[in-house]
C-alpha cells in the first residue's frame, strides 16, 4: 500500500485540521520525543495518541463552556504542555500561554496577564495549581490538568470548525510588566506564519526540528513545537533550564536524533561556544544540521565565527547559520534567511549609523560595527523604511523604523484600542496603510532588512524584553536613597552580549554606604524582573539628561556613561565570568562559598550564609549554571528548582548534606 498524499501547501484551513489529517493518515508516525531531563528519552508521542489527547482534554473544556473564553496555560514545557495548548484549539477556545511562576518568587507579570486577559480557566501542572488556586488573584479561575481527562473522553469531543480569522490564542509580549500586551493571533496567522517558516528551509518529512526554547515565547511555541506537527516531522524537545546547565545537550540531542532545524537566540550559541568541553565536543555529528536560526536578539559576527570554528571539527558548516527578523506583533516571522544563502554582515561607519546613515567601510577599520543580514520577507507583503517623526519614507542610505504589512499580521492588542491604532494602524504621510510600526530600526539592502537597533529604549537580554521604565521604577522603590524619576536603565554590549545597566541620581546627605544601595538595586531588578544588572553608577543630584518636559533621555545617558562624562559618586561592574575551580576546597560550605564569591564579586567572608542569594545579583542563568557545578560536583543530578526552594547556602549544604546521609 503506497503511503498516503500529503496535501499541498494552504490545503489546511487550521492546526486543527492539519493534526487531525495526521491523525487518521498517519496515526503511528512518532510526533514528539520528550527529554525531561535534557539527555534521557522520556515521553514519546505519535500523531493518533497526540490527537486523541488533546480532544480529551478539549472535552472537558466544551463541558465547562470554554468556547471562545480565555484558557490560561500554566504548564512547564512538556507533552502535557503540548496537549493542553491543543486542547484550547481544539475546544474552540482561545490559549493564553505564560511564564509558569518558579517558587518564591513574585507574580506581578502573572497577575498584571490574568487581570488583562480575564481567562476564565487555567489548565496547569498540579503543583502550579495548589500554589496558586488559593491565591485571592487565582482564587475565581477554574483549574484543569491534563491528567483530569480520561482517553475515553475524547469520543464526547465536537469539532468547534473555527472561522479562519477566528482568534487562536493570546502573544503576551515579553514587555512590560505593569502593562503587558495580548497580541490577538488568529487561526489565518498562525496557519500563514507556519508556511512561511517552512519557505526556503528545506523542510521534508524526515526532517528532525531540536528545541530548548521556552514553548510560552512565540519562537518556542511556532517553530519549537507547532512546526513539527504543520510539517508532519519529528519534533524533539528538552526544558530551557536543561540547556541552560549544561549547553552541551542541545548539540548532543542535534547530534543523537539527527537534528536538520533548530533554533535559538545569539546568547545560545555564544554559550555552547564557551561552555562546552573538548570531552563534550568529541562525540558530537552535527553534519545533518542543515538550518541554524540565530534570532530573537541581535546576531554577533563574533559569536557566529567562534561557534563555527568550535563545531566545524564535528561536521558543522558555517553556511548553516540563518539570521532571522520577527517579532509577536507580526505572529513570529518577518525575514529569514533561506537555506542556500549564507548570513551576510556588513561593515558600517557607527558614528554615521547614530545619525541614521548607512556609510560602508572596510572590516576591522576603527569605528566600524558589523550588522547582520535578516534575510528576505516571505509572507510579509510590503516593507517601508520610514522616518518616524515625518512618517515619509528613509532615502536607500537612509536608517529608519521598519514598517511592514501583510497576512500574518494580526489586527491588533486584545482589548487596547488605542494601542493598536497606534502600533497596527499606522500610515504613510500620503494616507497609504496601514501598517504595522515594529519599533525597530534598520534599513533595506537588496532587498534584505538589515536591523540596526530599537527606535524604542526597550532592553533585549538573552532573548527577553524589558522595559527600562519598569526597571527604573523597581530600582528607585529598593532604597530611598535614589531620586525618584532621575535614573536610567539601558543596554551595554559586554563579550559579544546585551547587558543591563543603570545609573541613578542620589539624594544629598544619604546616609547609606553606595555599596548597600547598589546591592538594594541588583537584588530588587532580580527578584521582579529575573535579569542580573551588570553595571551600576550613582550619580550627584542633576546629571541625568532630560528634554525640555522634563522625560529622561536614555539614549543620550548611555552616551555619556560611555564616554564617561557623568559625575559618578560610587560605581560598580560585574567580574569576568569566573569558572567554578577545579581545585575546589574538599568541604561542600567551602566549596559554594568560594564559587559564589568569585562569580558576586565579594570576599568570602561577605557572603552571608544565611541570606538569599538573588539578593547579591545571582539572575536565573547564573542559578542553573550553579545547579549544574553542584551536580557535577556530587556526581548527581540535582532539580533544576533547587536553588529557588532552598534560596540561602547554609539551607542549601545542609539540604545536600542530608541526602547525601
Amino acid at each position: 500500500m503506497s503511503a498516503p498524499q500529503l496535501p499541498g501547501p494552504g490545503a489546511f484551513p487550521t492546526l486543527i485540521d492539519a493534526l487531525r489529517w495526521r491523525a487518521t493518515q498517519q496515526p503511528d508516525r512518532r510526533a514528539f520525543l520528550f527529554l525531561p531531563d535534557g539527555e534521557t528519552a522520556g515521553d514519546a508521542i505519535d500523531y493518533e495518541a497526540l490527537d486523541r489527547r488533546a480532544r480529551a482534554l478539549a472535552a472537558r473544556l466544551q463541558a465547562g463552556d470554554a468556547s471562545g473564553e480565555r484558557v490560561l496555560i500554566l504548564h512547564p514545557p512538556g507533552l502535557d504542555y503540548l496537549v493542553a495548548f491543543l486542547a484550547c484549539l481544539y475546544a474552540g477556545a482561545v490559549a493564553v500561554p505564560a511564564y509558569p511562576p518558579r517558587p518564591g518568587r513574585p507574580l506581578p507579570r502573572l497577575q498584571a496577564i490574568r487581570a488583562d486577559a480575564a481567562p476564565a480557566l487555567a489548565i496547569a501542572a498540579a503543583p502550579i495549581r495548589d500554589r496558586l488556586a488559593a491565591t485571592p488573584d487565582f482564587v475565581a479561575l477554574r483549574w484543569l490538568t491534563p491528567a483530569d481527562a480520561a482517553p475515553a473522553e475524547a469520543d464526547r469531543w465536537r469539532s468547534p470548525d473555527p472561522a479562519p480569522d477566528a482568534l487562536c490564542y493570546l502573544q503576551y509580549t515579553s514587555g512590560s510588566t505593569a502593562a503587558p500586551k495580548g497580541v490577538m493571533v488568529s487561526h489565518r496567522n498562525l496557519m500563514v506564519t507556519l508556511a512561511d517558516m517552512d519557505r526556503g528551509w528545506d523542510h521534508s518529512p524526515d526532517s528532525v526540528i531540536v528545541s530548548w526554547l521556552p514553548p510560552f515565547h512565540d519562537l518556542g511555541l511556532i517553530y519549537g513545537l507547532l512546526q513539527p506537527l504543520y510539517l508532519g516531522c519529528l519534533g524533539v524537545s528538552l526544558p530551557p533550564e536543561a540547556f541552560v546547565r549544561r549547553p552541551a545537550r542541545w548539540l548532543e540531542a542535534l547530534s543523537r536524533f539527527g537534528g536538520t532545524h533548530s533554533a535559538g537566540p545569539n546568547f545560545a550559541y555564544d554559550l555552547c561556544a564557551r561552555k562546552t568541553t573538548p570531552a563534550e565536543r568529541a562525540g558530537l555529528d552535527l553534519s545533518r544540521w542543515r538550518v541554524a536560526l540565530n534570532a530573537a536578539e541581535p546576531v554577533r559576527l563574533a559569536t557566529i565565527e567562534r561557534f563555527a570554528a568550535a563545531f566545524a571539527p564535528h561536521g558543522f558548516r558555517r553556511r548553516a547559520f540563518a539570521a532571522g527578523y520577527g517579532l509577536a506583533e507580526a505572529t513570529l516571522k518577518v525575514s529569514t534567511v533561506p537555506v542556500d544563502a549564507e548570513t551576510a554582515f556588513l561593515h558600517l561607519d557607527a558614528a554615521a549609523l547614530e545619525r541614521h546613515r548607512v556609510v560602508p567601510q572596510l572590516p576591522g577599520a576603527p569605528g566600524v560595527r558589523a550588522v547582520a543580514g535578516c534575510g528576505w520577507p516571505g509572507a510579509v507583503a510590503d516593507v517601508r523604511i520610514v522616518d518616524p517623526e515625518t512618517r515619509a519614507p528613509c532615502p536607500p542610505d537612509g536608517v529608519g523604523e521598519i514598517w511592514i504589512a501583510g497576512p500574518n499580521v494580526p489586527a491588533g492588542y486584545w482589548r487596547r484600542p488605542e494601542a493598536t491604532r497606534e502600533t497596527f494602524g499606522a500610515r504613510l504621510a500620503g494616507d497609504e496603510g496601514p501598517f504595522l510600526r515594529t519599533g525597530d530600526l534598520g534599513f533595506l539592502r537588496d532587498g534584505q532588512i538589515f536591523v540596526t537597533g530599537r527606535l524604542k529604549d526597550l532592553i533585549i537580554i538573552r532573548g527577553r524584553n524589558h522595559y527600562p521604565q519598569d526597571l527604573e521604577l523597581t530600582a528607585e522603590q529598593s532604597h530611598p536613597a535614589l531620586r525618584p524619576g532621575n535614573g536610567a536603565a539601558f543596554s551595554l554590549d559586554a563579550a559579544g552580549e546585551e547587558r543591563l545597566a543603570l545609573v541613578y541620581e542620589v539624594r544629598p546627605g544619604n546616609p547609606d554606604a553606595p555599596g548597600a544601595v547598589m546591592a538594594a538595586v541588583r537584588a530588587a531588578i532580580l527578584a521582579e524582573h529575573e535579569v542580573a544588572v551588570w553595571a551600576i553608577a550613582l550619580l550627584r543630584p542633576d546629571e541625568v539628561p532630560k528634554t525640555s518636559s522634563g522625560k529622561v533621555q536614555r539614549r543620550e545617558t548611555r552616551a555619556r556613561y560611555l564616554a564617561g562624562t557623568l559625575a559618578v559618586v560610587d560605581a560598580w561592574q560585574a567580574p569576568p565570568e569566573v569558572e567554578a575551580a577545579s581545585e575546589a576546597p574538599d568541604d561542600l560550605e567551602q566549596w559554594l562559598v568560594a564559587t559564589l564569591a568569585a562569580r558576586l564579586d565579594l570576599a568570602p567572608g561577605r557572603l552571608p550564609l544565611t541570606e538569599p542569594l538573588d539578593r547579591f545579583g545571582l539572575d536565573s542563568v547564573g542559578v542553573a549554571e550553579l545547579t549544574a557545578a553542584l551536580s557535577a560536583r556530587l556526581g548527581r543530578d540535582l532539580p533544576p528548582t533547587l536553588l529557588y526552594e532552598l534560596p540561602t547556602v547554609a539551607a542549601l549544604v545542609a539540604h545536600l548534606r542530608g541526602a547525601a546521609a
